[in-house]
């Protein structure tokens, strides 16, 4: 699958550029100086990868897609389809969360593989996947769910905001009836301004066309002719 766009344009580009124009600002109260941010995303998106580039070098990750503990290849960090088509998704690292996770599974009594031994991480994921296959994803999360196996479901946009931990942080704002993030992150005493509601198609038309130049007249024959909404 394609990833989107947020480690490259919002990641490594918005967000490195608003956390370097707030950097060249705190610099300036104490230099009196201005100066230029130079925020590129590659540049950026590579600093969000620095853990990556330094497990590499360190032979803990690999070139090949999909042989890493957190891409995939680990039967303890991945997603599982479930038995009406639906995903969930675990990510068990710590001993203790891996052994709960076991449990849950129905496979504490066996005799398993170390975690770590990658030469039967393909074996495991196989067996985890029937596992999971065998109940539907709201059984899965009854079950697992409040628990420290690190685990919760895939959800599609049209779920995420009925998810109650999504509901009880107040994760997401609604007005006439167009939801949108909450904005973050949250602090204790300046409280941010909720977002205003979403603009109708057309309220600005006006505005932006007299500022173009058009006359009143001009732009109430467009609106007759349906040229602009």
């Amino acid at each position: 699958m394609v990833p989107l766009n947020l480690i490259g344009d919002f990641g490594g580009g918005g967000m490195l550029l608003a956390f370097g124009v707030v950097c060249a600002m705190l610099e300036a109260q104490a230099s009196g100086a201005g100066q230029v941010v130079d925020a590129a995303m590659v540049d950026g998106a590579s600093a969000l990868m620095s853990m990556m580039y330094g497990a590499f070098q360190s032979g803990f990750w690999h070139n090949a897609r999909g042989s890493n503990m957190l891409d995939g290849g680990a039967h303890f960090y991945g997603v599982y389809e479930t038995a009406d088509g639906k995903y969930v998704s675990i990510g068990s690292i710590e001993p203790q969360f891996y052994a709960l996770l076991l449990e849950k599974l129905g496979l504490a009594g066996e005799e398993l593989p170390h975690q770590h031994d990658t030469r039967h991480w393909d074996a495991l994921k196989q067996r985890f996947a029937e596992i999971f296959r065998s109940r539907t994803r709201d059984d899965w999360c009854r079950l697992m769910e409040g628990t420290d196996i690190c685990f919760a479901p895939v959800l599609g946009f049209d779920e995420i905001t009925r998810h109650p931990h999504i509901k009880a942080r107040g994760t997401f704002i609604e007005d006439d009836g167009v939801w949108q993030p909450a904005p973050a992150p949250r602090f204790s005493r300046s409280a941010p301004e909720r977002p205003a509601p979403a603009v109708a198609i057309g309220a600005d038309t006006d505005i932006v066309l007299a500022e173009a130049g058009f006359s009143a007249e001009q732009i109430a024959r467009m609106r007759t002719a349906g040229t602009v909404a």
